[in-house]
């Protein structure tokens, strides 16, 4: 498979997103590009600005906080119009246990799953 994006709703999260970013793995087996995309939902902090500074690949912006599932479907639809083949939803808040992401992709590329869910431990 060619490309994986990882599609990351924000909101005012200038602080937590680095080590969102840290954790999140640049390389997956089976892929040969690995992509993240932001999308800043109206943020009023400098959440863009380090999303920059780490690497993001790709920054979509609101204007103003549209809320997460509109933010959620601006990504959708932006790493479609990229030709992703797999996408990945996460948070920006590292909610997520980023390790797990491989394992997850592991049923896609071996062609067991079409989508797979996560959930994370409340």
């Amino acid at each position: 498979m060619v490309m994986v994006t990882r599609q990351i709703p924000c909101y005012n999260e200038a602080t937590t997103l680095p080590i969102t970013l840290a954790a999140l793995p640049r390389e997956v087996s089976g892929f040969t590009q690995v992509e993240w995309l932001i999308i800043d939902d109206g943020s009023t902090d400098n959440t863009v600005d380090v999303a920059q500074k780490l690497g993001v690949n790709h920054v979509i912006r609101h204007t103003c906080n549209k809320g997460l599932a509109h933010t959620f479907m601006t990504g959708i639809n932006a790493c479609l119009s990229l030709d992703a083949d797999v996408i990945v939803n996460t948070d920006a808040d590292n909610q997520y246990n980023a390790q797990d992401i491989p394992l997850l992709l592991a049923a896609i590329i071996d062609g067991k799953a079409d989508i797979v869910i996560g959930a994370r431990p409340i």
